[in-house]
């Protein structure tokens, strides 16, 4: 749900992700639209102009992301309370997004629950709604509610639905194609990563070294880590070792480059990280169930 002025990036980040979920699993895990209170014309905060259906009486589904972000208390109407009370029923879960948070909150939507939003605005989110648990957190899922703080933390939060919703391995991907959970380059190399970074941060280094892949060793050491402690992170989130989830990310960059490019079979195995075409085939087909050429000529006969 936008309101003139959402931000573009949070936007990008709720609904990006979603579509490589799907590009990744080769299959339709979501769909969305894009709604206003009343269908009118909106423009970001970047003047992008956008035209949403009106969020109706029959529109439902699995959540609802509000996403405003400037002027949040000039939207905030006794009209929109009753139309996001009356969502309440038809979607599964309420998401506030950068400012949304505040929006859900004033509906009552968010009384007894945890909530995050944007640091601009959680103090007085805090003294205005004294019924909500307010945390200085980056994003929090509580029971049917969600929040963020704003547009890096929404590909955040979609990266944990994502892994809720269809496994850790799937949501590593997303972010690993997305160069999500790399080390700033001005980052003191001596700063260790937090915990819950690790396997991200690990993904993020296997997708840029495709082409010339680094052992596991090195790749964990790279992360401050050694070789065992990264697969005891990976099984324990994944139930995968790095190598599989390593062969997992070459493969899907294999696959794009046959669907997307007119490189060859030998050249795409070149650019994945394989010497031997006959080694990506087989890796390939035990991965997708068909063969390089056989994905070639189904592009080609469309």
């Amino acid at each position: 749900m936008l309101f003139d002025g959402f931000s573009n990036l949070c936007l990008a980040n709720a609904v990006e992700p979603l579509r490589a979920a799907n590009s990744l699993s080769r299959r339709r895990l979501y769909d969305w639209g894009y709604y206003s209170q009343r269908g009118e014309v909106l423009l970001s905060s970047s003047a992008l102009p956008v035209h949403p259906k009106a969020l109706s009486a029959d529109t439902g589904g699995a959540a609802l992301l509000v996403m405003p972000s400037y002027g949040y208390e000039t939207l905030d109407t006794p009209e929109l309370r009753r139309s996001l009370r009356a969502a309440a029923g038809r979607f599964d879960v309420l998401a506030g997004l950068d400012t949304g948070a505040w929006l859900l909150a004033s509906a009552g939507l968010l009384d007894g629950h945890r909530a995050t939003a944007h640091w601009d605005v959680l103090g007085d989110l805090a003294e205005a709604f004294p019924t909500i648990d307010v945390v200085d957190t980056r994003w929090v899922i509580d029971g049917n509610r969600a929040s963020c703080g704003g547009a890096t933390t929404t590909l955040e939060l979609l990266l944990e639905m994502i892994e809720r919703h269809h496994g850790a391995t799937l949501a590593l991907e997303v972010s690993s194609l997305f160069m999500f959970g790399e080390r700033d380059p001005q980052m003191n190399p001596l700063r260790r990563w937090p915990e819950d970074q690790l396997l991200r941060a690990a993904a993020a280094l296997m997708r840029r070294h495709i082409e010339a892949p680094l052992p596991i060793p090195a790749l964990a050491q790279r992360i401050g880590i050694s070789a065992r402690r990264l697969e005891q992170i990976a099984r324990a989130e994944t139930g995968q070792t790095p190598a599989q989830i390593y062969r997992k990310i070459r493969l899907a960059e294999a696959r794009r480059r046959l669907e997307q490019t007119q490189a060859s079979v030998t050249e795409v195995a070149l650019r994945c990280g394989y010497h031997d075409p006959t080694a990506l085939t087989r890796a390939f087909r035990a991965e997708f169930g068909v063969t390089p050429r056989q994905v070639r000529q189904m592009i080609n006969a469309t």
